[in-house]
């Protein structure tokens, strides 16, 4: 495997980024726990802990991508051609790890709006992102592979009545040699307020 070198947090942060063609290994049995619980730390207005998260991998991942293909199919989802769907399942099959990410959807509060229970899951995804990076791994978000087709969401688990389904983290080693992104300069982005306009 080749380590990312993150000499500093800091390092790891501005370093990241997304890795679509990955092999094995994965991360070990206790550097996916760690990954996990770096979730955990994620941003959560009112301690609602909305994050989710399924864990796919060896079998399972054939077993996923013939449920959630099968399903693209029947939705009527015209991108499915017969090269599409040898293609995902080629990536799929070479992708050791999956992880689907779904936001709980507390029907009871009354306090927290969901908006930010959708932002706080995506904080605890973005700890992920960050933690496979720090231990020398690379990751993918990808909301293909039936995100948006109820019925593959329900066969994860994840009735769609009570989780807002938001796709899938594949992870493993990078297949090839990642280079650097070439980041927008903050500043582009960035106004500072000293009173009102």
């Amino acid at each position: 495997m080749t380590v990312t070198t993150t000499a500093t947090p800091l390092h790891a942060l501005n370093t990241r980024r997304s890795v679509k063609f990955l092999r094995g290994p994965a991360p070990k049995p206790d550097e996916l726990e760690q990954i996990l619980q770096a979730a955990m730390s994620a941003p959560d207005h009112g301690a609602l802990r909305p994050w989710r998260f399924v864990v796919i991998q060896g079998e399972a991942i054939g077993k996923l991508a013939d449920v959630a293909l099968e399903a693209v199919k029947r939705s009527g989802d015209p991108r499915m051609t017969p090269e599409k769907e040898k293609s995902v399942r080629e990536w799929m099959a070479g992708v050791p790890l999956f992880i689907a990410v779904a936001q709980k959807i507390a029907h009871d509060n009354t306090k927290i709006p969901e908006h930010e229970q959708l932002l706080a899951t995506g904080c605890s995804v973005m700890n992920i992102l960050n933690a496979v990076h720090m231990l020398g791994y690379g990751a993918f978000w990808s909301t293909g592979v039936g995100t948006y087709v109820e019925d593959v969401q329900n066969a994860l688990g994840l009735d769609a009545l009570d989780y807002r389904f938001l796709g899938y983290l594949a992870i493993g080693t990078p297949a090839c040699a990642v280079p650097p992104a070439n980041r927008p300069n903050f500043r582009d982005f960035v106004t500072e307020w000293t009173g009102p306009v």
